[in-house]
């Protein structure tokens, strides 16, 4: 199983999304609160160059958003 990792913040509200899908289809994931956890924060930027939530990371590769055709296709989820 892929080890996943979302880096989220408190009112972001598309993490939310991403969290749920998660959930839905019985991924475990790690969650990781950038808005609290300033060295997490710098190292999502630093993996990404991303500073916007959510990032998602999946083994070593990064899914930047609610982008659940690229979710599925790493996770190899079948519709």
């Amino acid at each position: 199983m892929a080890e996943v990792k979302v880096y989220t913040t408190s009112t972001c509200g598309w993490c939310v999304k991403v969290k749920d899908f998660l959930k839905e289809h019985e991924i475990k994931f790690k969650e990781v609160n950038v808005g609290e956890d300033a060295k997490a924060a710098e190292q999502m930027v630093e993996k990404t160059g991303q500073q916007g939530v959510p990032v998602i990371e999946i083994d070593d590769q990064f899914v930047v958003g609610y982008n659940v055709p690229e979710l599925k296709r790493l996770l190899k989820i079948k519709d």
